[in-house]
């Protein structure tokens, strides 16, 4: 059994429990400085793990959501334990084959019998459950599918305006680095704004960054 966990004493915790309920567990250490979840891969290949504890937030390296696929595909079950409380998200963990979401405030017996269950060959997550959490995952992809029609709606000044915006960038220092009036960039940005249907600059970068957009060529 492999947990991945960048948080050490979540994950020694967890090893300690499942050791003491007799399983054979391996921690996966993080290299420091990685960039990339998929490099974490081939690590956790090598434990030959029957079960993965997956974390969805891991540090440097980004979504460990990205692994539920791959391990899934190399036949590993997959049991996310997350901090997080975006459903939409749980509910693509299960798109690509989780077999379980738990929350990290979960009591510990609630995981250690997930784990019995799997290795006992029972079903760990009813049909309606399932179905719920992938309903909050396709209302998710047609709100990103949404926002980036919108953007695609910006026209090539109002995107360059939008990707300063997103560095923390103030109205003046944009009207400034591109020799124009405030007043010309104040009406880009609520064209912007317009077009995005949202209120406030800040709502207007929350949406980028929430699909992950980034202006043309760069």
């Amino acid at each position: 059994m492999a947990v991945i966990e960048d948080h050490s004493l979540f994950a020694e915790s967890l090893e300690i429990a499942l050791e003491m309920e007799g399983h054979d567990v391996r921690r996966i250490v993080l290299p420091e400085g990685g960039r990339s979840v998929h490099t974490l891969l081939p690590i956790i290949m090598r434990a030959k793990p029957r079960v993965a504890l997956l974390d969805l937030d891991l540090g440097t390296y980004g979504n460990g959501g990205r692994l539920v696929e791959p391990l899934t595909l190399a036949g590993v079950n997959v049991v996310v334990v997350t901090s997080s409380i975006d459903r939409g998200r749980w509910g693509e963990c299960v798109r690509y084959g989780a077999r379980k979401i738990l929350p990290k405030s979960s009591p510990l017996n609630d995981i250690l019998a997930t784990i019995r269950r799997i290795t006992e060959g029972l079903p760990v997550m009813t049909q309606d459950e399932r179905e719920e959490l992938l309903k909050h995952w396709h209302a998710q992809v047609q709100e990103i599918q949404l926002i980036r029609s919108r953007l695609e709606n910006l026209t090539h000044r109002e995107s360059q305006v939008l990707a300063q915006l997103m560095d923390g960038r103030a109205v003046r220092e944009i009207a400034r680095m591109s020799v124009v009036s405030e007043a010309t960039v104040r009406t880009q940005v609520k064209s912007i704004l317009s077009k995005l249907e949202v209120s406030s600059q800040l709502a207007a970068v929350g949406c980028a960054h929430h699909v992950g957009w980034a202006p043309a060529g760069a």
